[in-house]
């Protein structure tokens, strides 16, 4: 039986833009999928992570696709019978970078059991082409934090040739708290609707692209000398942002506001938006825990865990 995980993730700056070769600030959670293969006479996927309501169904078809083009990245027959099982910490709530995650635990899982001793940057590099099924175009951002951790700069390469990954050293880990709106978002629609709105209407879209790059920038800076506040404040800054752009939706700026209002330093929605997740910024245990307790009485599911773990 090969074994295999893959980290979380929450955007902390750039999710939409980094598509478009803008630089963006990720970082790996505190909780993982892992995933276990085994060679079989007919595939069978077993998956038993916790999930918001429908991700399952919403994704299988992408999944088996998904699994197929990393078999083929493998250089193996697309419909080679495995049995597979996925679970771990990390729920499936669209914005975590579930499916990225599960895509290098399954990419790792099926390495060990087949023998083929990928390294770290072919499993990368195979979870890629697996994200293509639930993102279209991907940006690889969600698939390098899965497979390496830590907190990262990263910038597609627009000519598709090797994406510049830096990694960002904090002096200690920072608390957050990732809420869940519930609703399941197709990333991929999104993704092609930004693409859309921004070749239609390069006035408007152009400046705010503009604005986001400097925005993590500046983040990245205000993270490598321990200045929360001020990460927080850009954070709520990219948030605007990403409303002007049409992602976010009425739930994700409910949950924003209620972590806001009950001390958080910053909260803006992460990954694709349209449902899925935002993140909040809760620099002590105490604020992490009053803003879990504000989801949980409102119905809202919701992670407390860690960014900035250095792997």
């Amino acid at each position: 039986m090969g074994k295999g995980s893959g980290y979380g993730k929450v955007i902390l700056f750039g999710e939409h833009f980094v598509v478009h070769s803008i630089p963006g600030v990720v970082s790996a959670v505190d909780s993982s999928t892992d995933a276990e293969v085994k060679k079989a006479t007919k595939t069978n996927i077993r998956d038993e992570r916790k999930t918001s309501k429908g991700y399952g169904e919403e994704k299988r078809l992408q999944q088996i696709e998904s699994i197929e083009r990393m078999l083929t990245a493998m250089q193996l027959d697309p419909k080679l019978p495995l049995d597979i099982w996925i679970g771990g910490s990390l729920p499936g709530f669209s914005g975590l970078g579930a499916s990225a995650a599960s895509s290098v635990a399954i990419a790792r899982a099926i390495s060990e059991e087949l023998g083929l001793n990928l390294s770290n940057e072919e499993i990368n590099a195979v979870a890629y082409e697996g994200e293509k099924a639930y993102a279209g175009n991907p940006s690889g951002i969600d698939n390098t934090a899965a497979t390496y951790g830590g907190l990262m700069w990263f910038k597609k390469n627009p000519a598709g040739g090797q994406d510049r990954v830096e990694k960002i050293y904090v002096k200690q880990p920072v608390e957050i708290v990732i809420g869940s709106t519930g609703k399941t978002a197709n990333t991929k629609l999104m993704v092609e609707g930004v693409a859309e709105r921004k070749k239609k209407d390069h006035e408007k879209y152009d400046p705010l692209f503009t604005q986001a790059e400097k925005l993590a920038d500046a983040g990245r800076k205000a993270l490598e000398t321990g200045d929360l506040k001020k990460v927080g404040e850009l954070m709520n800054e990219n948030h605007k942002i990403l409303q002007e752009i049409g992602v976010s939706s009425e739930e994700l700026d409910l949950l924003v506001d209620m972590a806001r209002k009950h001390g958080a330093i910053g909260a803006k929605l992460t990954g694709g938006g349209g449902g899925g997740c935002m993140v909040a910024l809760t620099p002590d245990k105490e604020v992490q825990s009053k803003i879990s307790s504000a989801f949980k009485t409102a119905g809202y599911e919701f992670l407390a865990t860690k960014i900035g773990i250095q792997t």
